[in-house]
C-alpha cells in the first residue's frame, strides 16, 4: 500500500487484508469484537486462523464501504461515520489485533492509497458485527 510513491504498509507473506468501514452507532467494544474474530477466523489454508499461522494482517480504513447507490447515480456516504469518529476506532481494531499477537500493518487513515491484492482463492467476506 502506497500514499504519494511511498510504501506505508505490506504484508509479504500469506495473510488477510481487512477493509475497515466504521459506521456512527460502531464502538471501542465492536471494535475489539472485530479484532478477536479476524484473529480467529478460520479461512486460511487447511481451515487455519491467522491466530493458529501467525499470518500477517493488513488494515485499510474504507469508509466507502458504507457507500449507498440504492438511488441515483451518485454514491451517498451518510451512513460512514465522520473521520474523528471513524479513526479511533480503526486505530482500537488495530491495537486490538497486536494485543492479540498479531502482526499488523496499516494504511494512513484519511490518504488518498494506492492498494494491491493478490487476492488467492479467492475469498471476500462482510463481517458486520
Amino acid at each position: 500500500m502506497t500514499v504519494a510513491d511511498r510504501t506505508v504498509g505490506a504484508i509479504e507473506s500469506p495473510g488477510l487484508m481487512v477493509l475497515v468501514g466504521v459506521t456512527h452507532d460502531d464502538d471501542e467494544a465492536k471494535a475489539r469484537k472485530m479484532a478477536a474474530k479476524l484473529w480467529g477466523l478460520r479461512i486460511l489454508d487447511g481451515e487455519k486462523s491467522c491466530s493458529d499461522v501467525g499470518a500477517p494482517l493488513l488494515v485499510v480504513s474504507q469508509f466507502t464501504l458504507y457507500g449507498d447507490a440504492r438511488k441515483g447515480r451518485r454514491p451517498s456516504w451518510t451512513a460512514a461515520a465522520p473521520g474523528p469518529v471513524a479513526e479511533p476506532l480503526v486505530d482500537a481494531v488495530v491495537a486490538e489485533l497486536r494485543a492479540l499477537g498479531a502482526k499488523v500493518e496499516t494504511g494512513e487513515f484519511g490518504a488518498d492509497m494506492k492498494v494491491a491484492l493478490v487476492n488467492d482463492g479467492p475469498i471476500t467476506l462482510v463481517l458486520d458485527l
